[in-house]
């Protein structure tokens, strides 16, 4: 946890309280995503998931901004060698920038998305592969790729239609328009909107806690099932969770959990 990250920062507000902060943290830039974004963002996911202190991640952004897309450097060095190479390797690169944004999904720990000012192009490919999203009323959203020539290609067109619906997704995505975060709640982009930047913080914090103080087998258990059942029908989606929990209830959690109730006190849950 002690390595040093160019445009990520890992905070810990309460080391007690199982919860990290994951900082996009380039305020300068408005969190624009770098190569060393996608090179250092999977192994800062790694290491907070395999940490058995963290519980629950929240991603937010430094300064005005949650991420305002990928850095246009990158667009300009990924053209020039799109036209000096071959395709392979330009397909080559985006797989490996979509690999960095579905970290997010490989994660075991669920992962809260803080919102605030600017979430355009890439900050959509990143909100919508995390498993809660909340946001400021004045939050701002673009699905912004085809007004620079481009299909959105880090997972915004596979996994937004999920989030808001087939129809309002091919919209947004084919108009690129500007939305507000009142009407990202109406959409059900974002589970809740706030009115200012420490409302939000504080709603993401209590949230966060709250997730915190489960069996963290249950909500490991939780993620893997609502994201592998996404692409699964009902059946097969109940034999993968009925596989599953044959094995999670032979845990201590659940008599744990149960003897709890009935003494009346906290669950002290196992660590992963």
């Amino acid at each position: 946890m002690e390595e040093k990250y160019q445009s990520l920062e890992i905070v810990e507000k309460n080391p007690k309280s199982g919860v990290s902060y994951l900082v996009l943290n380039r305020p300068s830039r408005r969190n624009a995503l770098s190569h060393d974004f996608f090179t250092d963002f999977p192994k800062v996911l790694y290491a907070l998931d395999d940490n058995p202190q963290v519980k629950v991640i929240v991603l937010m952004g430094a300064g005005k901004h949650f991420c305002s897309g990928i850095d246009l450097s990158i667009l300009g060095s990924t053209s020039s060698a799109g036209n000096s190479g071959s395709g392979e390797s330009l397909r080559r690169q985006i797989m490996a920038m979509q690999d960095a944004v579905t970290a997010l999904e490989r994660c075991r720990k669920p992962v809260i998305a803080s919102i605030h000012g600017a979430c355009i192009g890439g900050g959509i490919d990143i909100i919508t592969a995390c498993d809660i999203r909340m946001c400021t009323k004045e939050a701002f959203f673009s699905v912004k790729e085809v007004d620079l020539g481009l299909a959105a290609d880090l997972g915004t067109l596979q996994r937004l239609p999920f989030i808001v619906g087939f129809a309002n997704a091919m919209e947004l995505a084919l108009t690129a328009r500007t939305f507000s975060g009142s009407e990202a709640k109406e959409l059900g982009l974002v589970s809740r909107t706030f009115n200012s930047k420490n409302d939000l913080d504080e709603a993401v914090r209590l949230v966060a806690q709250a997730i915190a103080t489960k069996s963290p087998l249950a909500v490991v258990g939780t993620k893997m099932v609502l994201l592998k059942s996404r692409d699964l029908a009902v059946d097969q989606g109940l034999d993968y969770v009925a596989t599953l929990n044959a094995s999670r209830l032979l845990s201590p959690d659940l008599t744990e959990a149960v003897m709890a109730q009935k003494q009346k006190r906290k669950p002290l849950f196992s660590k992963l």
